[in-house]
């Protein structure tokens, strides 16, 4: 019988743990050259509607605000800024990601980082009883329910993604 691989603990399952939020871990290959979401659903087996990216913005003042959309949709600034409250937002620069969150790219999660920032989900999560998210780590997924995400992160539902033609 093959053992089962020890992950080691991210700040992310520790915040969860802590607040009594359950939650299953799900491991996959990382690909370097294809760090997308749509290919981490694929090595899971999951439909990559359940799986959530975090993107991190930036309103003009210099606030961040964390958006959570699915893996294969974009981003809609506009319609993230007005769910925020802000004027505009922007994409934060990738070379920030990591001294404003505690996370880099393909391993940043909403839950877990250096400072509570405001945080938008798309509304679709609720379309599913568990989604997925980053773990806090390149190769770990985090499955569960939409509601706990929402409520541990004090998170506006909102329609956040831009539509496609």
């Amino acid at each position: 019988m093959a053992r089962k691989e020890k992950v080691a603990k991210t700040n992310a399952m520790r915040e969860l743990e802590r607040a009594g939020i359950p939650f299953e871990v799900r491991t996959y290959e990382v690909d370097e050259n294809d760090l997308s979401g749509i290919h981490v659903s694929e090595q899971l087996g999951e439909d990559p509607g359940q799986g959530f990216k975090t993107l991190v913005t930036q309103a003009p003042d210099g606030t961040h605000v964390v958006c959570c959309i699915p893996v294969a949709a974009e981003l809609d600034l506009k319609a993230a800024a007005r769910a925020a409250g802000c004027k505009a937002l922007s994409m934060l620069h990738v070379r920030d990601l990591l001294p404003a969150t505690g996370y880099i790219r393909g391993g940043c999660s909403p839950v877990g980082m250096k400072k509570k920032f405001p945080t938008l989900i798309d509304e679709r999560c609720m379309h599913y009883d568990q989604i997925f998210i980053s773990g806090g780590k390149r190769g770990i997924q985090l499955m569960l329910a939409p509601r706990d995400l929402i409520d541990h992160t004090g998170a506006t539902v909102a329609s956040i993604c831009a539509e496609r033609a």
